[in-house]
């Protein structure tokens, strides 16, 4: 036998041993893929076996909001205090439930600090369901991959949340979006979302293809190649994986315009997809009077936001230093200005960062003219801002940015980041007149603080009122209003 017919008998051999392994292997997957649809259907059977038993024991339908940090103090829970009430007000035969990470408060504890902070009494009570393993979507638990990290860990604590309660209609009030599969197959429930900021967005990816340093994209990273290009891969998988979670949604509202393009492009669902901008408390602050403020000894800055590293605070500092310096020789010196900054801390990591802020102001030598202000209560907030000059704001590419209008309902004049939706959205001409300022690195925040300062207070006072008058838009009737108008349609699949 020659060699060419040795290795032509040593092929056939080949071949045949894969055909015969190719039947069982087949046959293998058939019946492990049988053995998880099986499986699905078991675990989705038992949950709406759960949900049906609950529904005969209460005697109406429940709508449930996911939020792990609802008592955190931010904007992202003005929103879900404010939605949960319009629908009370609209729909008084369904209960509300709400997901929380918050373990050492109480329900009540809870209510009681959306009373303080936001001014905000819900009509009737509401169930509280605590879940153990919020842990699991903290990004200090992920030093690296941390999109991914927190994604996969929202899964688990969605699992957490829906082995605990069984609702008919689940909201993702948190940008969660890989909990949505989650209840709609496996729970049964119709879903939604309200998303304030994509979890990934094609702004991000630019970042990183561009090799800019943030505060998402270490400096070891934008100065490596290899890794700015293995990053941009891993962020495009991902935007994959978000959009076909997303859109496993049955209706999605987003909080700015900005948000909405981000959105569209990634959930590719623009029939179920609208902008509900979210709420303000814009009457609250209305009281406090437009006055000309030429005789003010000593201009305030103020700035409302919570202590998250996207808020940029160091920006602030930086930029108020650097006002500083430049007015040391002027009119009323140093002791003129001071900076001070309001803001809730959620956790241990957001008041290490005080701390660190703290210890850059040491740095720098502005200590004893920046005052930090954490957790306070309505009336406080209030009264700061009743004094302040300026609302400082300097997140690129905030989502919709509540303070900057709350500032601006309050009669201040605002400086805010050239981007996102301050710049889309809320410091727009109203009527053809200036509303507020925008700038966008260390030198832009500066001058336009010192631009602000030295006009003439007639002319303030005139910023200041296009300000208020332009955000009645953003009012809490304006937000339950388009909110229970875009929530109807999933609302009437209830069974009562």
């Amino acid at each position: 036998m020659s060699p060419h017919d040795q290795l032509a008998l040593c092929l056939c051999e080949i071949t045949r041993l894969l055909w015969k392994l190719l039947l069982p292997l087949l046959f293998l997957c058939v019946l492990l893929i049988a053995v998880l649809v099986l499986l699905v259907l078991a675990v989705r059977l038992w949950l709406q076996s759960s949900r049906n038993a609950r529904r005969a024991r209460d005697g109406r339908p429940t709508v449930a909001f996911f939020h792990p940090y609802c008592n955190a103090g931010g904007g992202g829970e003005r929103v879900l205090w404010c939605a949960i009430r319009a629908l009370q007000n609209r729909y008084v035969d369904v209960n509300f439930v709400v997901y929380t990470g918050d373990l050492g408060v109480t329900g009540q504890q809870i209510l009681e600090g959306a009373r303080r902070r936001f001014n905000i009494v819900l009509p009737r009570s509401i169930q509280f369901v605590f879940l153990r393993h919020r842990l699991l979507v903290e990004p200090g638990l992920f030093p690296h991959f941390t999109l991914l990290g927190q994604s996969v860990g929202s899964i688990f604590l969605g699992w957490e949340a829906l082995t605990e309660f069984v609702p008919d209609l689940y909201i993702d009030s948190m940008g969660y979006a890989f909990t949505l599969p989650l209840f709609r197959y496996l729970g049964g429930c119709s879903v939604g979302s309200y998303v304030h900021y994509p979890t990934i967005s094609t702004d991000m990816l630019s970042v990183v293809r561009e090799r800019n340093p943030r505060f998402n994209n270490a400096d070891y990273v934008s100065n490596s190649l290899f890794l700015s290009a293995f990053k941009v891969v891993y962020y495009c998988l991902f935007a994959l994986l978000y959009g076909m979670a997303g859109s496993c949604s049955d209706l999605i509202m987003v909080n700015s315009s900005w948000t909405l393009d981000h959105i569209l492009s990634l959930w590719r669902a623009p029939n179920r997809t609208s902008v509900v901008y979210p709420p303000c408390d814009v009457s609250a602050f209305l009281d406090i009077p437009l006055e000309e403020d030429g005789d003010r000894r000593c201009h305030s800055i103020v700035s409302v936001g919570q202590f998250r590293p996207e808020k940029d605070h160091r920006l602030q500092i930086r930029a108020f230093k650097k006002v500083l310096d430049r007015r040391r020789e002027g009119a009323g010196g140093r002791e003129a200005l001071k900076l001070v900054l309001i803001g809730g801390c959620r956790n241990q990591e957001d008041e290490d960062r005080v701390l660190m802020l703290r210890g850059l102001c040491q740095e720098l030598g502005v200590a004893d003219r920046v005052e930090f202000k954490l957790n306070v209560p309505f009336e406080e907030l209030k009264r700061e801002m009743g004094e302040a000059t300026i609302g400082l704001h300097t997140m690129w590419n905030e989502h919709f940015g509540i303070g900057i209008v709350e500032c601006m309902a309050a009669g201040k004049v605002i400086l805010a980041h050239k981007s996102g939706g301050p710049k889309l959205d809320i410091v727009v001409p109203y009527e053809g007149g200036q509303t507020g300022f925008l700038a966008d690195d260390e030198d832009g925040y500066a001058e336009a603080i010192e631009r602000i300062l030295s006009l003439p207070p007639e002319n303030r006072l005139q910023i200041r009122r296009n300000a208020r008058q332009s955000v009645a838009r953003f009012s809490d009737q304006e937000f339950e209003a388009c909110f229970c108008a875009a929530m109807e349609p999933l609302m009437g699949t209830l069974e009562r």
